[in-house]
């Protein structure tokens, strides 16, 4: 059941993401120094470690780079689910659950377009991702 789904934990360094979430927005770190953009959220840039670092609204866009079907128990899930990795088209790779696409790896072509859609959890809203223009 989707009730069941687990609930981040929120800290301080991403409750901008969180709150981004909320509001539709998928939100990145970014460093001016380096001038990429980087996740998951933290203080410092991963590449240069400065501190100086800014949000930026990312595009929602991005292709598969690659997943795992689980078909195993998972609170809230029921297998077979997938999980992908994906490629943003600013360049950060995230780990998200793939809905609206069968689990099937005829169905998961890699490099294929991506959109972020948000699930709603009680207060707090999961960004995950499905095909781009609702392919499935």
């Amino acid at each position: 059941m989707m009730g069941d789904r687990p609930l981040p934990t929120i800290y301080p360094e991403t409750e901008f993401y969180w709150n981004g979430a909320k509001e539709g927005k998928l939100l990145l770190n970014s460093c001016p120094s380096c001038d990429k953009a980087y996740f998951p959220p933290r203080p410092f840039c991963p590449v240069c470690g400065n501190r100086d670092v800014e949000i930026k609204q990312a595009s929602g866009k991005g292709r598969l780079y690659s997943y795992i079907i689980n078909h195993l128990p998972a609170p809230g899930y029921e297998p077979p689910f997938t999980v992908a990795v994906v490629m943003l088209d600013e360049g950060v790779k995230m780990v998200a659950n793939l809905l609206d696409c069968p689990p099937d790896p005829e169905a998961l072509i890699l490099d294929m377009p991506l959109e972020v859609t948000f699930e709603q959890r009680g207060d707090v809203a999961i960004p995950q991702f499905k095909p781009a223009g609702g392919v499935a």
